[in-house]
């Protein structure tokens, strides 16, 4: 097929134009080409096709023809392309303010929005590298129980995310990442570095991984199978197999296993259950030893009801607390607090 570039007489900036149905898979190779630009967004052209900016006329990759985009600049924020897709003031103003990365999918918690496809298709075009746009809760952690809806793009929930030198592959269907987390699953391997650290709810690797990689060996556990599938995954992709004992178990059926005498460094608790189930993991934490407690409370709970929950463990195990600080990892819409507490206990 011949390739058409119109002349202008000012500086130009190119646009490939082909079927809508070609989007994702023409962007995908004008990406593995070079010359995709993400500085400016995909845009109609009627007929069925779209125009996807690129940096110069790709030699490699086939399209209907290549123009030049003779937009003005486009807008920086989703408010602003929505703006120009005809959304109304009232709209706006229930825009979502933020949302989260994970691989090429996009996360956002649409509440009450109106036209919530439309705000799907927006982020695509905005979000370079993004194929699938999910309305989902980007905090249940704790609550493990993942939900996602498709809004836009391939509906693909399977992806492999990067961060901070960390590789996860993951399927958004099975587990909840949280994007904004990012930062504490670094600063886990930051503290963790030449310790022994048991993580009893690991899932994909969220914080093994980052400790395993900082020289920690960990022993991590995870019930389900298919989470459990793309832990060991990880810990091959991420090159820490000699650091990781990996579990497809109850953690406390695990402990019972090893010899009485085994205790860790640092453990990693996600705290669904009883005072009893928190003290179990107590139990094996080494004098001077750190425990950090997961878990998701109202916001009007924090920080003393993850706080008291702690230290009614701590004594229903007979240990005391030498340390105990609170943290608010992230918040959603409805007020919910991710929240980490971190204890030393003596």
């Amino acid at each position: 097929m011949s390739v058409r570039v119109e002349v202008s007489t000012v500086a130009e900036q190119f646009a490939a134009v082909v079927e809508r149905s070609r989007m994702q898979v023409a962007i995908s190779a004008l990406r593995a080409e070079g010359v995709y630009d993400d500085d400016r967004t995909v845009y109609d052209c009627g007929a069925g096709t779209v125009a996807i900016p690129v940096t110069a006329p790709p030699a490699e990759t086939t399209v209907l023809e290549v123009a030049v985009d003779e937009r003005p600049s486009p807008p920086e924020t989703l408010t602003g392309l929505l703006r120009e897709r005809g959304w109304t003031a009232a709209e706006l103003d229930r825009v979502p303010e933020s949302w989260g990365i994970v691989g090429d999918i996009a996360l956002v918690a649409v509440a009450d929005c109106p036209r919530p496809a439309d705000v799907g298709e927006a982020l695509l075009a905005l979000v370079g590298g993004v194929d699938t746009v999910f309305a989902g809760d980007s905090i249940a952690g704790t609550n493990r129980e993942p939900s996602v809806e498709l809004l836009a793009g391939d509906g693909d929930t399977e992806t492999v995310h990067r961060e901070h030198g960390t590789v996860y592959a993951l399927d958004l269907a099975e587990v909840v990442f949280t994007p904004d987390a990012g930062v504490e699953r670094a600063r886990m391997g930051d503290l963790a570095a030449g310790e022994r650290v048991l993580d009893t709810s690991a899932g994909v690797g969220q914080f093994t991984l980052p400790m395993a990689r900082a020289g920690a060996t960990v022993t991590a556990v995870e019930r389900d199978p298919a989470v459990f599938a793309y832990l060991v995954e990880n810990v091959v992709r991420n090159g820490v197999t000699d650091s990781v004992e990996s579990y497809r178990a109850d953690w406390r059926d695990v402990l019972a296993g090893l010899p009485a005498e085994t205790s860790f460094d640092r453990v990693v608790v996600d705290h669904r259950g009883s005072h009893e189930h928190l003290a179990d993991a107590l139990g094996v934490l080494a004098p001077g030893g750190t425990v950090h407690v997961h878990t998701t409370v109202p916001g009007a709970a924090f920080p003393e009801r993850p706080s008291r929950q702690v230290r009614e463990a701590v004594a229903t195990a007979g240990r005391t607390v030498d340390t105990l600080d609170v943290r608010q990892v992230d918040t959603d819409g409805d007020g919910v607090v991710y929240t980490v507490v971190d204890g030393t206990l003596g």
